[in-house]
């Protein structure tokens, strides 16, 4: 009997840290999969090779990812080969670790607009901290995790943890039971669509070809009017 392949998530370390609090975490989380027989691939945002956005400004029309060679499209090649994504970051400065965003940016703007190749994947967010803007910063990231048309996996209350100084994070117990119960839950749900696609054959949720930023770009001026799907009325 042919046996189904392993579970791969895809993390992103958005820390400029190596070694802190959030790479803790992760590594944490990368225990919990391996003892489900899953696999963790962490991206540290830190090694990678971004090039800030320069002045061409023709990502605002173009139809094709941004030419610029650094390592942005190969983090995109990871995220796009796993069944689910983390995304994890510090807060910085009451706000997003600046990296994090920058990678964001980015990846979001050059490439995954086009065709949306995380949709349906399933995802969620850890944010590592002091004390403060935590839940910002988790908001933060659930949009784009949403914006991407993501599923998002939720633990309850959400998979923040508090740590200062390096190791501090392994010792918030409450933080950590929220990671677990997130990475469960992600698990649990990409092992139930990998079985339901082994079954059928088909995916869940049908993905579309068609993205927001295409319907954008087929009016002229770039905005678009109200327009309703032939098939919005097919479910009730």
């Amino acid at each position: 009997m042919h046996s189904a392949r392993r579970i791969r998530f895809v993390a992103l370390n958005g820390s400029e840290r190596a070694g802190g609090n959030t790479a803790d975490v992760l590594d944490y989380c990368s225990q919990l999969l391996a003892a489900r027989d899953a696999d963790l691939d962490v991206i540290e945002v830190s090694t990678l090779d971004i090039t800030p956005c320069g002045p061409c400004g023709d990502c605002l029309t173009r139809t094709t990812p941004c030419v610029v060679d650094d390592g942005v499209a190969g983090a995109v090649e990871r995220m796009t080969a796993a069944d689910g994504i983390i995304f994890a970051a510090p807060v910085h400065g009451f706000g997003t670790a600046g990296l994090m965003q920058a990678f964001i940016e980015r990846a979001g703007v050059g490439h995954l607009r086009f065709r949306r190749p995380l949709t349906n994947k399933v995802g969620g967010v850890i944010v590592v901290g002091r004390r403060y803007s935590h839940t910002e910063v988790y908001s933060h990231l659930v949009l784009n995790v949403l914006l991407n048309r993501m599923i998002m996996v939720g633990s309850g209350f959400p998979a923040i943890v508090y740590g200062d100084r390096p190791g501090e994070a392994r010792h918030d117990d409450e933080g950590l039971d929220m990671v677990s119960r997130t990475v469960d839950r992600m698990l649990d749900l990409a092992e139930l669509l990998a079985e339901h696609r082994r079954l059928t054959g088909a995916e869940v949720l049908a993905p579309r070809d068609d993205t927001e930023w295409s319907s954008r770009l087929s009016v002229p001026g770039g905005r678009p009017g109200l327009t309703i799907p032939a098939t919005a009325g097919a479910r009730r």
